[in-house]
């Protein structure tokens, strides 16, 4: 897509669509908020006693609020570059909403919190099984247990080659390397399946 400048030149401007997915409290609202550049989207509402009894949160006891749709942001990586961020929703009953959202996406950010790493073994399959190119951040939640990221590559059983990273969802600076790392993952994954195509063409 081009846009024209005002001395007359075109210049290049590339917009890609990336997901933020992952469990239930894991995240995701934050680090959308945290990297915006424009007021976020946000489709939270306040746990219900209903949803309680529908919902896991047992290990995230402290949430007052739940996605219910979707978390929507935009942040300029470099100039003639801005990524449009998704959030999914984390709870079972809303992953109808998932094929819709994962439709254009370039890649995925899957987050992941390590008192509770089986939470993100959905969302790394939902990715795995439809090729859809993805990382795992993990978010650094105060008082969890600090892992290598080898360690979880094993535990999630990733696929060779997917990377880990380490996050504070909570600040700028941290979810733009993440995203940046994404995007850099998946276009390294894009220009290999083109050359796979080529050979075998």
């Amino acid at each position: 897509m081009d846009s024209a400048r005002s001395d007359g030149q075109a210049s290049s401007y590339v917009a890609l669509k990336i997901l933020v997915a992952g469990g239930f409290g894991v995240g995701k609202t934050t680090m959308v908020g945290a990297v915006s550049e424009i007021r976020p989207l946000r489709t939270e509402e306040p746990l219900s006693e209903a949803g309680r009894s529908v919902d896991d949160t047992a290990s995230v006891n402290r949430k007052r609020t739940t996605t219910v749709a979707l978390d929507y942001g935009r942040i300029t990586i470099r100039e003639g570059l801005a990524l449009y961020l998704f959030g999914t929703p984390g709870q079972d009953r809303f992953w109808f909403l998932w094929d819709e959202l994962a439709q254009g996406a370039l890649g995925a950010v899957v987050l992941a919190d390590t008192r509770r790493l089986e939470d993100s073994f959905a969302a790394v399959d939902y990715f795995e099984h439809r090729d859809i190119p993805f990382i795992v951040a993990v978010n650094s939640f105060d008082g969890a247990r600090r892992y290598r990221c080898e360690e979880v590559e094993q535990a999630l059983d990733l696929d060779p080659g997917t990377p880990v990273v380490l996050c504070d969802a909570r600040e700028r600076a941290s979810g733009k390397e993440v995203l940046i790392a994404v995007v850099e993952h998946a276009s390294r994954r894009h220009k290999e399946r083109r050359a796979q195509r080529a050979q075998s063409g």
